[in-house]
């Protein structure tokens, strides 16, 4: 089991933390334990990948075939001069 100290808590969170264990008829640090343990047993929210939303929202659509453009080849270029 790893080992974690919580500095610079507000004196009102601390407060409504050592209420609530007493109400849960436990330790301050059991309780903080329950607490962490409940919020991180959901699942984690999807990402708010803006690029992936798109593309889902419009992948059942299909595809676009675009034709290349012509290009041409690069001269080379002498630093020389």
């Amino acid at each position: 089991m790893a080992v974690m100290t919580i500095r610079n808590i507000d004196n009102t969170i601390k407060n409504r933390l050592r209420v609530r264990a007493a109400m849960h008829g436990r330790s301050m640090e059991d309780e903080a334990r329950d607490i962490l343990r409940s919020a991180l047993s959901t699942e984690l929210p999807q990402s708010r990948n803006l690029g992936r939303k798109i593309h889902r929202r419009f992948a059942k659509l299909g595809g676009v075939d675009l034709p290349l453009a012509t290009r041409e080849a690069i001269r080379p270029v002498d630093f020389a001069e």
